[in-house]
């Protein structure tokens, strides 16, 4: 039986550094240059996004908080949960500044969603 030996954070990182270079690699080299910084905050962010998801599956949006020796307890929202928020957001942000960078396609036929051929059929009359 093969044991496979657990990624270190860096290696995590790395491979998806990999991944997106290998998904931007047909940008033109002035867009590139643009996209590798991005691409590096991608990556770091993807994993630490992936660690604190884990987290909080295992340990749960909220813990109990005391303000107080002899007050109620109550649930407040863990740190974690904020932390993950805030990146996971702001990863979004950058993976759609690097789709922005990729050529734009229409839709299959160059024809868009056919107003331009209507409008040129239509003044051609």
């Amino acid at each position: 039986m093969i044991y496979l030996r657990e990624k270190t954070k860096d290696e995590r990182v790395r491979s998806e550094r990999q991944r997106l270079k290998k998904l931007y690699s047909q940008l033109e080299p002035a867009r590139k240059a643009l996209a590798a910084g991005l691409i590096e905050r991608a990556a770091f962010m993807r994993i630490e996004c992936e660690d604190l998801e884990e987290n909080l599956r295992i340990n749960g949006w909220t813990e109990p908080f005391q303000q107080a020796k002899g007050m109620e307890p109550y649930d407040r929202a863990r740190p974690q949960g904020q932390s993950y928020q805030s990146l996971n957001g702001n990863y979004l942000k950058i993976i759609k500044q690097l789709d922005s960078l990729l050529p734009q396609e229409g839709p299959a036929g160059g024809g868009g969603d056919g107003f331009e051929d209507f409008v040129t059929g239509r003044d051609a009359q």
